[in-house]
């Protein structure tokens, strides 16, 4: 693998000392550069950097030895720790022949590497795609209708935020035509450091719900900041903005570019629309159907979204027929998995937004067995957990659920709605038991729905449903 920054060049880009050790151990110590980029000393690979993060339970510092043994070429520290004389990085650097470069701060350094690192692609094309829900579906149904005709890039996974976005973009290589990054963020600040990172030719905002409302209070918030991925356009950029969201004027305002409103009316090649089912959708495009694999309105919604990126890169009819053919489900996300009974996975993540869509859904599916509805938790929703765990179980009261199993302190608020309603079997905090009374009711024939925060972790329960280990 090619060198993608020496460290002269790194050290530059970051505003930092570099320190190269001699190499006791006999290992060589050229100042070529690195190869790849890591804050996991357990992902590091031969050549690459290891970049030291300190978080709230581990410091990255501690892990630079074994970075080291496992074949990193450099790190890249924070000054701060270069002093502290337990960690001895000036000693392990000098031990095995490493290169240190010596920052204020290792995650901005990160960023502005991966900043500077991208600048050099002067014809590559960038999108960036926010939003509180559909992010990473839009992104995986963009790049697969972009891919059908050029060389396209994008995050592994929902490598999105303030350390997976700069990860991802040591990804892009020369030959890339297309990069397409979404760009998450759970703190005020952090889309404008994403954005200045990544500096979209286009970006798209999904929609303004309520995820991250407790960290950032409300949703006029969450619509500032998401907005911020525009900060860095200077006239030239496209801003793609949900034609139906309440806070579309309010994202399209002062934009500095070109401001497209997306939606349905706003697509004049996509033709009649029919509901599959579990067997997702049927998209007729330019006079020709295809199969869109994504069950729900939602997803269906994400593909709208990622069509309309694909024309403003003057995308072929087929390419995006092709394309919207070819996305498959993501883990999590309203996955379809058939065995003892139908379950739809749908525990990635949850927010007031998608747990009605995700009920809507369900409710709309025409079914002969019985329905289970397992709801764990919304997490991050602050001051208005209560509030929208209420309506949660409100919604749930009228829904056509056979049984209802409800998991997670927060969600006790539903539970307390539904007190007294024949369809709540379980209300429980333990995961032990709430798997144990599910195994004891689940029946052949059963449709299942699995929703909560990812903090619930219900995917734990799948072989329940399925049963096959590790589906």
């Amino acid at each position: 693998m090619g060198v993608l920054m020496s460290f002269l060049e790194l050290s530059n880009a970051v505003g930092g000392s570099l320190f190269a050790g001699e190499g006791k151990q006999g290992v060589d110590n050229s100042l070529k550069g690195f190869s790849s980029v890591s804050i996991d000393s357990r992902t590091v690979t031969s050549g690459g950097l290891f970049v030291a993060l300190k978080g709230a339970a581990l410091d990255g510092h501690t892990f630079i030895e074994a970075a080291f043994k496992a074949g990193a070429v450099g790190a890249l520290v924070a000054n701060s720790a270069l002093k502290d004389e337990k960690l001895d990085l000036s000693g392990l650097a000098q031990r095995w022949g490493r290169v240190l470069i010596c920052v204020e701060n290792t995650l901005k350094a990160l960023q502005d590497a991966a900043r500077v690192y991208l600048k050099q692609f002067t014809n590559l094309l960038k999108i960036g795609i926010t939003g509180s829900a559909g992010k990473t579906t839009t992104k995986e149904i963009a790049a697969a209708i972009i891919g059908q005709e050029k060389s396209v890039v994008m995050n592994i996974g929902n490598l999105n935020s303030e350390t997976g976005l700069p990860l991802s973009v040591f990804d892009v290589r020369s030959h890339h035509e297309v990069c397409v990054f979404e760009a998450a963020m759970n703190h005020k600040g952090e889309m404008e450091d994403l954005a200045r990172i990544l500096n979209p030719d286009i970006a798209l905002i999904t929609n303004i719900g309520s995820a991250h409302i407790g960290i950032l209070g409300s949703r006029e918030a969450i619509a500032e900041e998401k907005k911020q991925i525009f900060s860095q356009f200077t006239g030239n950029n496209t801003a793609l903005i949900p034609a139906g969201d309440e806070y579309r004027d309010f994202l399209a305002k002062d934009v500095r570019g070109r401001t497209v409103f997306y939606g349905p009316s706003s697509l004049p090649s996509l033709g009649a629309v029919r509901d599959l089912g579990l067997e997702g959708t049927e998209i007729v495009w330019e006079g020709e159907a295809v199969r869109f694999g994504l069950p729900g309105k939602f997803n269906l919604s994400n593909a709208i979204a990622a069509t309309s990126i694909a024309l403003e890169l003057s995308v072929s009819a087929s390419a995006i027929r092709h394309g919207l053919q070819a996305v498959k489900p993501l883990f999590g996300r309203g996955e379809i998995l058939y065995g003892r009974s139908t379950l739809i996975r749908d525990c990635y993540n949850s927010s007031p937004e998608s747990a009605m869509e995700a009920l809507d859904f369900c409710d709309s599916l025409e079914w002969q067995g019985r329905r289970v509805y397992v709801f764990g938790s919304m997490l991050e929703l602050g001051d208005s957990s209560d509030e929208a765990h209420t309506k949660l179980g409100m919604r749930l009261t009228s829904c056509r659920a056979d049984m209802v199993f409800l998991y997670g302190e927060e969600i006790r608020p539903a539970a307390d709605t539904l007190k007294g309603s024949a369809k709540l079997v379980l209300f429980t905090t333990n995961m032990e038991e709430l798997s144990a009374a599910l195994d004891n009711c689940i029946k052949n024939g059963d449709l299942v729905l699995l929703k909560g925060s990812r903090g619930c972790a219900l995917e734990a329960l799948t072989e329940i449903f399925t049963g096959k280990a590790g589906a």
